[in-house]
């Protein structure tokens, strides 16, 4: 492929036609006109190249020069059916022993008035991604979305459930902010490791949790020593997974509600998810 090329896999239209069967299959009411993996192809060109609904209606006009079965709803109707995706992130099963990284990442409201807030010293506010990553495969594993206000320790439990739908969860990588007893009773509940960076001046008394007792005496001896006879170096993973997405997908998001913010972040993971699959295939 050149630079500046852009290839389209239209391959989803060969399934359009059994794709509408099956959803409209027992549906009362109105019936569906365009299959769901068709409005998925559209959120994915929408987060990509931040392109709005109108301009994504053109485009698919501008593609039927190319290929007659394409068809192109409104904008309405593409920014509705968008907007209700029930998107969900890889869902193969991954076995048993995965490793996760976790961590949480800002990512602004909108591009729009930026200047404001700096001119006039305003605070716009912030999302809060949440997510865990799979060291080995490096795709995302689960995704959390919160106000700026909730802490990262208190999303541990809900990555990590997510995360052990796909796999057997054996350790978790985090640093200092997940460093909770509650954090660390729950995974010795569920049997996974804790690789919890703790504070410095953490106490290594065990103050009723002994998993926290344990790794504070290790890594207070030797805070080094425990990073590398724990791989504690493979936590990057998840810092470099929030790097390509907001170097691909930009440091923003467009819409508006929370509802909508949240699929708009898991359209944007599971396309990441997809490229990430794309290099690791030889």
């Amino acid at each position: 492929m050149k630079r500046g090329e852009i290839l389209l896999d239209l391959r989803i239209l060969d399934r359009w036609d059994s794709e509408l069967e099956k959803m409209n299959k027992g549906k009362e009411g109105e019936q569906y006109v365009y299959p769901e993996i068709f409005i998925r192809f559209l959120g994915y060109i929408h987060v990509l190249f931040h392109l709005p609904y109108r301009q994504t209606e053109g485009l698919l006009k501008a593609l039927r020069r190319f290929d007659s079965r394409i068809q192109a709803p409104d904008y309405s109707t593409i920014d509705r059916r968008v907007n209700r995706l029930d998107v969900k992130l890889d869902e193969e099963d991954y076995g048993d022993d995965m490793v996760i990284a976790v961590d949480a990442s800002g990512i602004k409201v909108s591009n729009r008035g930026d200047w404001m807030r700096h001119k006039w010293k305003v605070k716009r506010g912030y999302l809060k991604i949440h997510i865990a990553v799979d060291t080995k495969s490096k795709k995302i594993m689960a995704l959390d979305v919160t106000s700026e206000k909730v802490g990262d320790g208190k999303r541990l439990r809900k990555l990590v459930d997510e995360a052990s739908e796909k796999a057997k969860v054996s350790n978790v990588l985090a640093d200092g902010a997940y460093d909770s007893k509650k954090n660390f009773r729950y995974l010795a509940m569920k049997g996974i490791e804790p690789i919890i960076k703790v504070r410095k001046n953490a106490s290594n008394k065990a103050g009723g949790c002994m998993p926290r007792k344990l790794v504070a005496q290790e890594y207070l001896h030797d805070p080094e020593a425990w990073k590398r006879n724990h791989d504690y170096g493979q936590r990057w993973m998840v810092e470099s997974a929030f790097s390509s997405l907001k170097r691909t997908f930009g440091e923003s998001v467009s819409a508006k509600n929370m509802q909508n913010m949240t699929n708009e972040m898991m359209l944007k993971a599971s396309l990441y998810n997809l490229f990430i699959g794309l290099t690791a295939t030889p």
